[in-house]
């Protein structure tokens, strides 16, 4: 039961964290406004922990690397933590546990743009000037962008997010697809 416990603990905790740490690098990548409430909010999170990784892990073409290498520890100790505290041992390879990061990493992106869609589609709806709406715009945009030019609005009615929607499901499944692979592997 202790064990459980700490196991909750450890996952939900450092997974909120990495979330953080992973939208506060896409938010820098997608170049959105410092003073937007957003970015505030996830700076005044994580920057007791970025800004001295920042002075170690250097930035590259512009972007804060240290964010997203924070965010890979982070799922690299949720796993590593909850295959010790889940009486699995230190049996299994930390490459494995390594590459299981990064890949738990792309899966995380693709759950952000997934929902940064959703989100996008419904307040467009309800109300399209809402201040999240830059953020969600910067986020989906990459992704929106070329499906619009290839498939145009019909009748008023942009149907971009479904497809983007199919195309990031798929995507998921590859990357589980990936997963299970590298859990086999080791």
């Amino acid at each position: 039961m202790p064990n459980q416990i700490m196991i909750f603990l450890l996952d939900t905790l450092l997974s909120l964290f990495s979330l953080a740490l992973l939208l506060r690098f896409y938010v820098q990548w997608s170049r959105v406004p410092y003073y937007h409430p957003f970015t505030r909010f996830l700076v005044a999170v994580t920057d007791f922990i970025v800004r001295p990784a920042g002075r170690v892990i250097p930035s590259w073409r512009g972007l804060d690397l240290s964010t997203f290498v924070l965010a890979w520890l982070a799922q690299f100790i949720i796993l590593v933590g909850v295959n010790l505290l889940g009486g699995f041992g230190a049996g299994s390879s930390m490459f494995a546990f390594a590459l299981l990061a990064l890949v738990k990493l792309a899966s995380m992106t693709l759950n952000i743009l997934l929902i940064s869609i959703i989100v996008q589609a419904v307040l467009s709806w309800i109300n399209p000037h809402t201040p999240l709406a830059p953020v969600l715009e910067s986020f989906t945009g990459p992704v929106l962008g070329p499906i619009r030019r290839y498939i145009p609005p019909i009748a008023n009615f942009d149907l971009s997010p479904i497809f983007a929607f199919i195309l990031l499901q798929v995507l998921m499944m590859v990357v589980e697809n990936l997963q299970r692979q590298i859990i086999q592997m080791f």
